[in-house]
């Protein structure tokens, strides 16, 4: 969704939005970023709130992040300075692979390559011989209801994993100081609150507010941010984070709750939000076939899929909806010959009504619901071949979006 007859080198402040979705999303994020390189725009970051200073009123530069489980890993990556080059050279030498660059370009840019060891990390306690053991046969349980009533009693378990690994890799080896507000750029991270209803967004913010519908809180490290969006149930259990008043609570996924949060990007005065997300619904091609043939877990990721994309498209169609009114509104006040200054207090109120803001501009890259061969990719593989695919997959999606602008 865009405004008419405006130049992306206009915009003052650029944020880039990433979603969720395993290795398979941060692999599609790489190469929507190489695209984005290709045609002009920048990424800033750095280590230390000095290095922000280098990148203040320089066109098409990213200077905000947002992201969401595998979307806040690589957000994170990008915000604390390293490069798309670096970032790749992680991923690859993970996999089992020589690097790609010069090791010599990459002295001042290394980033520790990143392997299954630092994504998953077995949940202790959940995996201990008498928690595996169903409780079934520990003691005589007291059911009352059908099959779901006995597997809630019978495995109770939040989790074959942790991300305490993520949490480990992030705090250790790709920003010790581990502090938003000293990072080259501003990063904000999504998770969603467990034991309530809300999301949080985790940042450099003065103070922790929150509302009954977000949570936005300045007490954790990045790691913990992190570490808490990646948390994908039921995969992953829940991780916990202490308050200033020194009270843990536990955050999970940061998509569960709200997918793609563009809103909190324009929130810190962004004016040009692009967002990339891999979610996309297979549809039916001939060479496939129909997915009740690939069993449960494909058609478990259908379903999932469908319900994300719709969450996305609707909030889409609302924004642009809500442009299309208002735009339907100024044209005919001036139809009517109604003066500047009542135009203009009307859109304020309409605005405000609404929570749209005119200024920003939204671009959204996604998959081709025509490329089966993504949907049938890994979530969580370290495939060199499997990446490249994914890499490309999102380099060619974004150059697609990209096409129709003015940059």
């Amino acid at each position: 969704m865009y405004s008419d007859f405006v130049r992306l080198s206009d915009k003052k402040k650029v944020a880039l939005v990433l979603s969720g979705g395993g290795v398979k999303a941060a692999a599609f994020h790489i190469g929507v970023c190489l695209a984005l390189r290709e045609k002009g725009f920048k990424f800033a970051g750095g280590s230390s709130a000095k290095d922000r200073l280098q990148f203040e009123g320089k066109p098409l530069t990213f200077t905000l992040y947002v992201g969401s489980s595998a979307g806040s890993v690589l957000a994170t990556f990008l915000a604390s300075g390293y490069s798309l080059d670096s970032i790749i050279d992680a991923f690859t030498k993970g996999a089992g692979l020589s690097s790609l660059t010069r090791s010599k370009d990459r002295e001042s840019d290394y980033l520790k390559p990143i392997g299954y060891s630092d994504i998953f990390a077995l949940n202790i306690r959940a995996a201990s011989p008498i928690r595996l053991l169903p409780k079934l046969f520990r003691r005589r349980l007291n059911v009352s209801g059908g099959l779901e009533a006995l597997f809630k009693e019978a495995f109770k378990i939040n989790g074959v994993f942790s991300t305490s690994n993520i949490e480990k890799y992030l705090r250790t080896h790709v920003y010790p100081e581990n502090d938003f507000s000293q990072l080259g750029a501003e990063l904000y991270i999504i998770a969603t609150q467990l034991n309530h209803s809300r999301k949080a967004v985790f940042g450099p913010f003065p103070e922790t507010v929150k509302n009954k519908d977000i949570k936005y809180a300045n007490y954790a490290k990045v790691s913990e941010a992190v570490a808490a969006s990646a948390a994908l149930p039921p995969f992953f259990a829940p991780y916990g984070i202490r308050n200033l008043a020194g009270k843990e609570i536990f955050y999970f996924d940061g998509e569960i709750r709200d997918t793609l949060s563009t809103h909190v990007a324009a929130d810190q005065g962004a004016d040009l939000v692009i967002a990339s997300y891999s979610i996309q619904p297979y549809h039916f091609n001939d060479k496939m076939g129909s997915l009740h043939e690939y069993g449960m877990p494909l058609i478990f990721n259908q379903a999932l899929y469908q319900l994300v994309q719709q969450k996305i498209q609707t909030h889409i169609k609302h924004q642009s909806n809500v442009r299309a009114i208002i735009k339907s509104v100024q044209g005919y006040m001036r139809e009517q010959g109604l003066g500047e200054e009542h135009i203009e207090k009307l859109t304020e109120i309409l605005t405000s009504k609404t929570g749209f803001n005119p200024t920003v501009d939204y671009i959204y890259i996604h998959p081709s619901p025509q490329d089966h061969e993504f949907f049938f990719y890994d979530h969580f593989s370290l495939n060199p071949k499997v990446l490249s695919g994914i890499v490309r997959t999102g380099f060619k999606a974004a150059m697609n979006t990209l096409r129709g602008f003015n940059i």
